[in-house]
């Protein structure tokens, strides 16, 4: 089981975010002030938003921030 390890970036604040597959389905845990916030989905992207719930406002900031070898994340596949 590979934890897939991630620091995305907004003009203000890094975000670290693990990113681990499950039994078909994805977990992904972002670092916030409050502690970890999780998400889940069928694919990696989904679970990523969800666990960034917490910066609403900038998701789609840091989404573009996602490294190159993690394009498939974007992809959806």
């Amino acid at each position: 089981m590979k934890v897939h390890e991630l620091r995305l970036r907004s003009s203000w604040l890094v975000v670290k975010v693990r990113l681990l597959q499950l039994d078909g389905r994805w977990l992904a845990s972002a670092d916030t002030p409050d502690g970890p916030h999780l998400g889940f989905g069928r694919l990696p992207e989904e679970a990523v938003i969800e666990a960034l719930e917490p910066f609403a406002g900038i998701v789609d900031e840091l989404m573009e921030t996602v490294p190159d070898q993690f394009y498939w994340i974007r992809a959806g596949g």
